[in-house]
């Protein structure tokens, strides 16, 4: 089993949510769903072989809503009022240890350790918070830093949900990573993240309107379209010329819209790798 969350509103002990599961084995197209629900308000989610489960604040539900979201896809659902509960001892319940190939290996510290069949291990808390390197965008992001050097660079986590990719930057030897989020949940996780390895180049620092001057050598935005394109003016002054950005948490149709935007600032396009209907996007300053 996969399971996510979003960190939209995420919270130790949230209040009653709606579970809604939906029947389909296709995996690309519950990729799509994930996105669809994720701007519609959902903030946790759980795939199975032949499920996806995904919850929602009970004040935020609507069936109206969920029906037209789905209705297109010919996807039925159910919904199941749950009451409030520990949703941090659900989620850490259900954290699976997970792999990129054998460079790196994200596990809980309840988990055995991994040994020597990877190159970096990150533990980690696995509280609800995004990027547990169980989403396709979070596992596509650590693919592309694998082939970057970081040794002594100036990097910056945009939107750092868990921390995990901060981290994995100052493992891979980056000089200084700050690591910023705007939800307090995240900035809690990432900062117990950053203990539990004992990184010490790490900064990580709540955000809200304020802006990071920079330079950085590395910037990594692993976040939505939307966020991406609202603040690519301020990335692109943020970064060195000649330094890299890595941008996900996108579909593949916000494929071009991005590649736009990337060209008004003279970013050039180095790849896109895509991982069940998510893409990530290197470019070079």
């Amino acid at each position: 089993m996969r399971a996510f969350c979003l960190p939209i509103r995420s919270r130790k002990n949230m209040n009653n949510h709606y579970q809604v599961t939906v029947t389909t084995e296709n995996t690309d197209l519950r990729e799509i769903i994930i996105a669809l629900l994720a701007d519609a308000g959902f903030d946790g989610f759980e795939e199975t072989e032949s499920e996806l489960k995904a919850y929602i604040p009970a004040e935020l539900y609507d069936a109206a809503i969920l029906e037209a979201l789905l209705q297109p896809h010919q996807l039925a659902f159910t919904a199941e009022l749950v009451e409030k509960q520990n949703w941090n001892a659900v989620w850490e319940s259900n954290f699976e240890p997970v792999t990129i190939n054998d460079f790196a290996g994200i596990r809980a510290h309840f988990h055995p350790p991994f040994g020597d069949t990877v190159q970096y291990e990150i533990v980690i808390t696995p509280k609800m918070s995004f990027g547990t390197g169980h989403h396709a965008t979070t596992h596509m992001v650590m693919q592309l830093m694998r082939d970057i050097d970081f040794s002594g660079k100036q990097v910056f986590d945009f939107g750092t949900g868990t921390g995990i990719l901060a981290i994995l930057a100052e493992k891979l030897g980056a000089g200084e990573v700050l690591a910023t989020d705007n939800d307090d949940w995240c900035i809690e996780n990432a900062t117990e993240n950053s203990m539990i390895n004992n990184c010490g180049r790490i900064t990580i620092k709540k955000v809200t309107d304020g802006k990071e001057s920079g330079p950085f050598d590395i910037i990594i935005a692993n976040i939505n379209k939307n966020i991406i394109l609202d603040n690519i003016a301020y990335l692109a002054a943020a970064v060195q010329p000649g330094g890299t950005v890595l941008l996900s948490g996108l579909l593949e149709q916000d494929e071009a819209d991005i590649l736009e935007a990337a060209g008004k600032h003279q970013w050039q396009h180095q790849i896109t790798i895509s991982r069940n209907g998510w893409i990530a996007c290197s470019f070079k300053a």
